[in-house]
């Protein structure tokens, strides 16, 4: 059986890294970072880092709301493609930035992209 893209990316201090690295990029972007003034971000990074770690392949403790309902708010006060297409670039700019493979940004990208219409109410 091949290894998953959790294992392959670096597995927990991987994930841990790079979801440290690109809330600094989203926390950082005008465009979106809006979406994060009333948020707890310890607890952010916690559920997004269970969530990576869940999509990616790697053990499931995620306990999260589903995309749809965690970002009904969001779409309420305004998240939209723009905003999402934001994320996507912080995504692969962190996952760059930390020297991963392009074929495994691919891959990160594409389940991230998955989440899309969900994410969005659509």
């Amino acid at each position: 059986m091949s290894a998953t893209l959790y294992e392959r990316i670096g597995g927990e201090a991987a994930v841990n890294a790079a979801v440290e690295v690109f809330y600094r990029k989203v926390l950082e972007d005008y465009r979106i970072n809006r979406f994060f003034d009333n948020t707890d971000m310890d607890k952010q990074i916690a559920k997004q880092k269970a969530f990576f770690t869940m999509a990616f392949g790697g053990p499931n403790n995620y306990t999260g709301q589903d995309m749809r309902n965690a970002h009904s708010r969001l779409v309420k006060s305004g998240l939209n493609e723009e905003h999402f297409n934001a994320v996507m670039e912080h995504l692969g700019a962190t996952l760059t930035e930390l020297n991963v493979p392009a074929n495994l940004i691919a891959e990160a990208a594409a389940i991230a992209e998955s989440t899309r219409k969900d994410v969005l109410g659509q």
